[in-house]
């Protein structure tokens, strides 16, 4: 079996091939995703931009939502314009090391998605359990505590993934049923064991979304306590705190869905699976700045004074 493995040549090109069902309709795609697209474009960079330009926002909650912004942006502009142009022109083709560069910011995008919401969860356990210490627990120096060990997870586990699924032989089929290089997409083609791969897999699931989930769910049953214990003083501080609840409940909705679609696979159209998998990416990319847009007060204030004053500017010249 090992000598008859040696003769076979692994694939090094692959035909992303999602939706395939959809026949000549495919291209309409295109318009959906593409203003999906625009508006995660459009709606990140004007957050990023009114979080920079305004020495008001520069606190570590709005620091942490420009994260966001940040995470929220990488993942669409490495897939996305790929599979647009998929959809427009019928460019399926990928090489196995752009394959492993489009994973490589997913499972990032995915983790540091996850990485934030902790960050977040504990600058609002912070503020609003105990505010009398919360620049002092918020100071660089003291935050790194929190922030290192999580970067160092993410780091090691995301490239542990995507060196193993680099390392498979690939000799049987080239054609990827997705839009993009999803990990489990692509393992499923190889001609080898992938027992390591799923065991890592399972073992990223459990100590990076899992974990965080469960991090994050206690410190707001702390918070909630703390709030309705004191009464109506910390009302205000917990209005962001829904804020972070909402969009985690949305992303983690999402990535369970996705997960899910691609391991219970009986009775489950192939499509629906691509869908779910490309929500999990694209999505929250595009709700998470309108949401924090909508219920953060100071951002939307601040983002009416910026669109007012850009229609001040057009109007002034014919004036």
């Amino acid at each position: 079996m090992n000598l008859s493995m040696e003769n076979v040549s692994s694939h090094k090109h692959f035909i992303l091939n999602g939706f395939k069902e959809l026949g000549v309709l495919r291209p309409v795609l295109f318009i959906p995703f593409f203003i999906m697209f625009v508006v995660s474009l459009s709606a990140n960079c004007m957050l990023l931009y009114v979080i920079i330009s305004q020495r008001s926002l520069h606190s570590p909650m709005y620091i942490l939502i420009a994260g966001m912004a940040c995470v929220d942006l990488s993942s669409p502009l490495v897939i996305v314009p790929n599979m647009l142009l998929s959809f427009l022109f019928g460019w399926r083709g990928i090489s196995l090391i752009g394959c492993l560069v489009q994973m490589l910011f997913i499972q990032f995008s995915g983790a540091f998605h996850s990485t934030l919401l902790v960050w977040m969860a504990l600058d609002r356990y912070f503020a609003i359990c105990s505010p009398l210490c919360y620049h002092e627990r918020m100071a660089i120096p003291r935050f790194l505590k929190f922030v290192i060990p999580l970067l160092i997870r993410n780091i090691f586990l995301n490239t542990l993934v995507v060196g193993l699924a680099g390392s498979l032989s690939f000799c049987s089929s080239n054609v990827i049923n997705h839009c993009f290089c999803e990990h489990m997409a692509l393992v499923e083609l190889a001609c080898e064991s992938t027992a390591k791969n799923n065991l890592v897999g399972l073992l990223g699931v459990f100590l990076t979304p899992v974990a965080d989930f469960i991090f994050i769910s206690s410190s707001y049953v702390v918070i909630f306590t703390s709030v309705l214990s004191s009464g109506k003083s910390g009302v205000k501080a917990l209005h962001t705190c829904v804020t972070h609840i909402v969009v985690m409940t949305v992303s983690l909705t999402f990535a369970l869905v996705a997960y899910l679609s691609y391991r219970i696979r009986s009775g489950l159209p192939a499509a629906v699976r691509v869908f779910f998998s490309i929500m999990y990416v694209f999505f929250p990319s595009c709700f998470n700045p309108i949401i924090y847009g909508m219920r953060t007060t100071e951002i939307q204030q601040h983002i009416m004074k910026t669109m007012t004053s850009c229609r001040f500017v057009r109007t002034v010249p014919h004036s």
